[in-house]
């Protein structure tokens, strides 16, 4: 796993929970959610094209 993945996971945590608190001070609760959720699914989307590829990586080494 390359550094780069987790610092730009960190990133995006970073840019929704401060998003997040502006959002929320502002009144803006939905709006807050909608951002946490949109900052989760680009996680995960991150995180099953990473597992694809240590899966692919799994099935050439094995070659099955």
């Amino acid at each position: 796993m390359d550094v780069d993945l987790i610092f730009k996971i960190a990133a995006i945590g970073i840019l929704v929970a401060v998003l997040n608190q502006l959002l929320i001070r502002s009144g803006r609760e939905e709006q807050a959610m909608m951002t946490t959720l949109a900052g989760l699914v680009v996680v995960l989307m991150i995180l099953v094209r990473e597992i694809s590829a240590l899966f692919d990586l799994i099935k050439t080494l094995f070659r099955f």
